[in-house]
C-alpha cells in the first residue's frame, strides 16, 4: 500500500493540473457556441480566431511590449548584477540591492497604482508621458522584469572563476575583450534565460499593465481578461490552446537542446 501512495499522489496531482487543459483543448474543436456542450468536431473556431481583429491587434502588441522589455530587462538587469557582484563594498549597497529585490515580493497590484501614479505625476510636471499607451506599458514591465533578470545572472557571476578573467589580462588582452571573448560566453546562458522569464513575465502580466494602459494599448491578457467576463467562449479555448502548442513546442526544442550528444557520453 505504501508503495503506491506516492505514484497515487503523483497521478493526482498531475490530472488536478492537466486536465482542464485537457479539457480546453478538446472542447477548442466544439462545433457549438457553448463550451459545456460538445455539438460536434470543428476547426470553425481556429479560423474565427485568425479573423478577430481584435485579438490579433492584442497579440502584435503583447509581441512588441514583451520583445522590447526583455531586452531593457536583460541590459538593466545585467548592468545590476554586475554592479552587486563586481563591487562588494560601495555606500548605497543595500539600498540598491532593496531596491532590486522589492519588486520580486512586492504585490502586483502596489506596483501598478505606484507607477500608475508616477506616470500621472510626471504628465502633470513634464508634460510626458502624455497619456498611458505602449511606452508606460513598456517602462512598467521593464522596471519588474529587471528584477528576475538580476538575480538569474547574478547568481551565474558568483560561480564564475575570476582566476580566467585574471590570466586573459595577463595574457595582454584588454578589458573589453576578455568581456566579449570570457565573460560574455560564460553569462550567456544566464542571460538567456532571465530574456526568455522577462518575456515570458511581460507577455503574461495582467494587473500591471491594466494600471497603466490606455486607449488601443490593450494587451492579450487584457483582452482575454474582457472575453471571459462575459463568459468563456470558443475562440478563447482556441487561443488558448495555440499558446499551450507553443509552450509545448518551446519546452521540446529546449529538452533536445540540453540533451548531451553521443559523443559527449562517450567521452
Amino acid at each position: 500500500m505504501k508503495r503506491l501512495a506516492l505514484p497515487l499522489m503523483a497521478f493526482m496531482g498531475f490530472a488536478f493540473l492537466y486536465l482542464p487543459i485537457v479539457s480546453l483543448i478538446i472542447y477548442s474543436f466544439n462545433e457549438s457556441k457553448l463550451v459545456t456542450v460538445w455539438g460536434g468536431f470543428s476547426t470553425k473556431w481556429y479560423v474565427e480566431l485568425f479573423k478577430d481583429p481584435q485579438i490579433l491587434g492584442a497579440a502584435k502588441i503583447s509581441l512588441q511590449i514583451g520583445v522590447i522589455s526583455a531586452t531593457l530587462a536583460v541590459v538593466l538587469g545585467t548592468l545590476a548584477a554586475f554592479v552587486l557582484v563586481r563591487f562588494r563594498r560601495f555606500r548605497g549597497k543595500t539600498l540598491l540591492t532593496g531596491m532590486i529585490t522589492a519588486p520580486l515580493v512586492m504585490p502586483e497590484v502596489i506596483t501598478g497604482l505606484s507607477l500608475l501614479l508616477l506616470f500621472v505625476a510626471l504628465e502633470s510636471t513634464l508634460g510626458w508621458p502624455q497619456g498611458r499607451d505602449m511606452m508606460t506599458i513598456i517602462i512598467a514591465h521593464t522596471t519588474f522584469c529587471m528584477a528576475y533578470v538580476a538575480v538569474v545572472v547574478q547568481s551565474r557571476l558568483i560561480d564564475m572563476d575570476p582566476s580566467i578573467e585574471e590570466a586573459a589580462l595577463d595574457l595582454g588582452a584588454s578589458p573589453l575583450r576578455v568581456f566579449f571573448d570570457v565573460i560574455l560566453p560564460t553569462i550567456a546562458p544566464a542571460l538567456v534565460s532571465g530574456w526568455l522569464l522577462a518575456f515570458t513575465l511581460s507577455l503574461d502580466d495582467l494587473v500591471i499593465a491594466s494600471f497603466v494602459s490606455g486607449p488601443g494599448s490593450s494587451t492579450l491578457p487584457m483582452v482575454i481578461f474582457s472575453k471571459v467576463r462575459l463568459g468563456v467562449s470558443p475562440d478563447v479555448n482556441a487561443l488558448a490552446t495555440l499558446m499551450v502548442l507553443v509552450v509545448a513546442i518551446g519546452i521540446f526544442l529546449a529538452a533536445r537542446l540540453m540533451r548531451p550528444s553521443h559523443t559527449e557520453v562517450n567521452e
